[in-house]
């Protein structure tokens, strides 16, 4: 096959696998640790709503979600990928950074989970994921 159909496959990819590991921790978080009382997190304009109801421990899962979904899809990007690897999965982590910026953009949050988030869950665990998949 191609170095850059894999190439692309690797990072379409690493962009699904990862997006369904950022939503099944979503799914799971509300049985984990509930939301605030009161708040309706089942859509966008409830959740900006509610978001000042939330307590420190109600963003440890949409941390784990951003931190986990970007270093499980860097991972699966390197492993397809067949040249550049790291550069797959550093384009993985920044499509999981954009998509984590536009939802702060839209939903808003605090500035230390804002900050946290950014710097953290994102390019970091990309290339966590691209040390843990390369050979």
């Amino acid at each position: 096959m191609n170095s850059v159909v894999k190439n692309i496959l690797g990072v379409v990819a690493g962009i699904v696998v990862g997006s369904i590991v950022n939503m099944g921790i979503i799914m799971i978080s509300g049985s984990i640790i509930p939301p605030p009382e009161g708040g309706d997190i089942t859509t966008m304009e409830g959740l900006k709503a509610t978001m000042h109801l939330f307590e420190p421990k109600n963003f440890i899962f949409p941390f784990l979600a951003h931190a986990l979904g970007t270093l499980v899809g860097a991972f699966v990007a390197t492993k397809i990928a067949a040249t550049r690897k790291m550069l797959m999965a550093l384009i993985v982590g920044l499509f999981f950074l954009i998509g984590g910026t536009v939802n702060i953009a839209m939903l808003g949050g605090p500035m230390w989970f804002t900050v946290l988030d950014i710097l953290v869950a994102y390019m970091p665990m990309a290339f966590v994921g691209y040390l843990l998949g390369k050979k």
